[in-house]
């Protein structure tokens, strides 16, 4: 009798943007313990994490993601005024150096990343071509990256559509599917403190003109036509979140609705789901957390992975 075949293993890296650092944590945990992803499919920054383990480039990546402090985070940003705030040619540049020019058919591991076609709405498996394109097309945040053309079709962020993709995954071939989701946490959190954000984000002189912009015509409560004596006597709700943290929160809670639609219909083999909620969308400089964090993750899901046949026991030989 022939021996039987070990199953394919398919790794679902999730979109999460400054969250996204922990998918490296999670890799390294798996290696460790003897599970090596045979197929990667990542979502906007895990996109960015899959590619560069999928390149065989992650130790240098993890390098590059540890030294970033908030001025790092900064340089990075390159403002643009149409389409979206940042350009993205800085991030295309790093992520060039550490990708290079290959093609996704190249790659030392099968790998695709999942973008979304702003007209139609379709999700678009990107599968060919140069693997750093691929990338920069699945991490366009809508109003943060400005949209990539690709193939006369103008695309955005993979997360709107396939926020963890486990359907991608298996159609690269997996058997059995671990899906990394990042926003697990996210609903019910209270709005994050604006002190950790960079200050090109929360203090710049386009988000000022943005305020004044909406002021305009979006009158603020204290103009309302109720009177002076009416409103004193009403109790003053909270103050508003700010126009980053509603946004943010907004795509949260689109993200979490959809992943768990999606996991219904195909759901994985196993989940593992960092404690995240306490960094913010562009906290990029809190990688030694989020690395943590998904560290810490996927410990807890290796037993789970054993009496799956996913991962071998703890005493099995380097080579099992």
């Amino acid at each position: 009798m022939a021996p039987l075949r070990r199953p394919l293993i398919g790794l679902a890296l999730g979109s999460g943007s400054a969250r996204g650092w922990a998918h490296i944590g999670v890799l390294r945990t798996l290696l460790e313990a003897g599970v090596r992803p045979d197929v990667v499919a990542g979502a906007s920054v895990g996109a960015i994490v899959g590619a560069a383990y999928a390149a065989g480039e992650l130790d240098r990546f993890e390098a590059w993601v540890r030294g970033m402090d908030r001025r790092t985070v900064v340089s990075y940003m390159d403002f643009n005024l149409g389409g979206g705030m940042l350009k993205g040619e800085r991030l295309m540049g790093m992520l060039r150096t550490h990708l290079g020019e290959r093609p996704i058919e190249d790659l030392a591991t099968r790998f695709a990343a999942v973008a979304t076609a702003l007209h139609s709405g379709d999700e678009v498996w990107l599968r060919q071509g140069p693997v750093a394109d691929a990338v920069r097309a699945s991490f366009a945040l809508p109003g943060l990256f400005t949209p990539v053309w690709r193939d006369g079709r103008l695309l955005v962020d993979g997360g709107l559509v396939n926020p963890v993709p486990v359907s991608l995954a298996r159609a690269l071939g997996a058997d059995a599917v671990i899906a990394v989701d990042l926003n697990n946490d996210m609903l019910g959190r209270s709005f994050h403190a604006e002190a950790s954000e960079p200050e090109a984000w929360r203090g710049g002189a386009w988000m000022q003109s943005l305020q004044q912009g909406l002021s305009a015509w979006w009158p603020h409560a204290d103009q309302d036509a109720t009177g002076p004596d009416t409103e004193a006597a009403q109790p003053r709700p909270p103050p508003l979140p700010s126009l980053r943290n509603v946004i943010a929160t907004s795509i949260h809670v689109m993200q979490v609705r959809i992943t768990r639609s999606r996991m219904a219909g195909d759901p994985p083999e196993a989940v593992i789901a960092p404690r995240l909620g306490h960094l913010g969308l562009l906290d990029f400089h809190r990688a030694a957390e989020a690395i943590d964090a998904g560290r810490a993750a996927a410990a807890e899901v290796l037993p789970l992975l054993r009496l799956r046949g996913l991962c071998p026991p703890p005493d099995a030989p380097a080579d099992a």
